[in-house]
């Protein structure tokens, strides 16, 4: 793991810690500052939200359709390894589709 991939995932874990107790306003806003790292951070997102469940996970999910194309490539190689995860995956790329 590279020194950007280890910060990416104290960053995540950061943001995560946060959510569980925030209110809307605050979790509007961490999702906004994950979005605002963008690309650099969709490996972790991915692999996170293939772990995470209820709001953790939605958040996880919007923050990807909001980055964008970007995400693309990694959630269909996730999908490829987990087949479990293949209709997260789906409905992700026809999201961001959908926003693009």
């Amino acid at each position: 793991m590279t020194t950007l991939e280890k910060q990416n995932t104290v960053s995540l874990n950061n943001f995560l810690n946060e959510l569980a107790d925030a209110d809307s306003s605050k979790k509007s806003q961490i999702e906004n500052e994950m979005v605002s790292i963008g690309k650099a951070l969709v490996p972790e997102l991915v692999s996170q939200i293939q772990v995470v469940k209820g709001s953790l996970r939605g958040i996880i999910a919007m923050t990807l359709i909001r980055i964008g194309e970007p995400a693309v490539d990694v959630i269909k190689d996730a999908a490829k390894a987990n087949s479990e995860f293949k209709w997260v995956a789906d409905y992700l790329i026809r999201e961001i589709g959908t926003a693009a």
